[in-house]
């Protein structure tokens, strides 16, 4: 087989998907449907994995109740957050949209299996962080698919880990690697919405060489 050709038009335009990938907070009401989630959760099965062991696992939430908890959850560590920090970063961060919990219409959970039989144990015998790595890989292929069809996707880190992960009863084991909020964007800004409130600004970062 031969493999496609990645001209310099394409490069270009997958440069403006990085450019373009943003954190959603804001979300119209409509919503994501089914065939279209399912489609985008193909796509990041495509992610690599160590030992190509596929670790990841995503689970949709659609029970008002679990949901519910998860917001809870978001209350409960928010306001922890909020109350850990000096006065003027905390009138900041109050200002902050840091969950789209009450307008996205779907809501998924992603899991890292603990020890998979899948891929034999190959790569992650000293790194057995390897695993998580690889279910970030598939969160980032699925958060660039999105995006690529003008659907927005958003992270939702501050929770408490344990809460959530007894609120969705997954299999024991299951690492929760994140929460996430999945529709339609309200808006697209050129800036991340961290930098247009003057929460923190996307600088060069360095490289080492030895």
């Amino acid at each position: 087989m031969i493999p496609p050709e990645f001209d310099a038009g394409f490069r270009a335009r997958f440069e403006d998907l990085l450019r373009w990938r943003r954190d959603v907070r804001h979300f119209r009401p409509e919503p994501l449907p089914r065939a279209t989630l399912e489609r985008l959760l193909d796509l990041a099965d495509l992610a690599p994995s160590v030992g190509l062991s596929q670790p990841w696992r995503f689970v949709i939430v659609d029970d008002l109740a679990r949901r519910a908890a998860v917001r809870e959850s978001f209350l409960r560590a928010n306001a922890a957050a909020l109350a850990g920090l000096p006065a003027e970063r905390a009138t900041l961060y109050a200002r902050l949209k840091l969950a789209g919990l009450d307008q996205a219409p779907c809501q998924l959970a992603l899991f890292s299996l603990p020890d998979p039989e899948q891929g034999h144990g190959l790569g992650r015998a000293t790194m057995a962080l390897t695993l998580d790595y690889s279910a970030v890989m598939a969160l980032h292929t699925l958060w660039l698919a999105a995006r690529a069809e003008g659907i927005g996707l958003g992270w939702v880190s501050i929770l408490e880990p344990e809460v959530v992960t007894a609120a969705l009863d997954v299999p024991a084991g299951w690492r929760l690697i994140g929460y996430f909020c999945l529709g339609y964007p309200a808006s697209v800004e050129a800036e991340p919405e961290l930098q247009r409130e003057g929460w923190e600004t996307r600088r060069p970062i360095p490289r080492l060489s030895r």
